[in-house]
């Protein structure tokens, strides 16, 4: 009974590596060309012709009226008089 065990073992260790295990093959690497570095800015454009001009719009609405001023009392509004005017030269 030893010797079974022993044989089946052994016996499973040599089944075992004898299986040839695929090696793993690694992905082909393929360069990708990138993109270099911006060139030289291009001369500018010619101008467009002038847009035509556009319609006047409508007339707004009348503004709302305003509140009625107060009366007058006791208060006097003195005016200053112009400066004189400076003598030619």
């Amino acid at each position: 009974m030893k010797s079974a065990v022993v044989f089946s073992a052994i016996l499973a260790a040599l089944v075992l590596s004898a299986c040839d295990k695929p090696q793993s093959v690694s992905p082909t690497v393929i360069t990708v060309p990138v993109p270099g570095p911006a060139g030289p800015t291009g001369a500018a454009g010619l101008s467009g012709p002038t847009g035509a001009t556009g319609d006047t719009g409508t007339a707004g609405a009348a503004g709302a009226a305003g509140e009625p001023g107060k009366s007058g009392g006791d208060t006097i509004v003195v005016i200053p008089p112009a400066p004189p005017a400076e003598p030619a030269r």
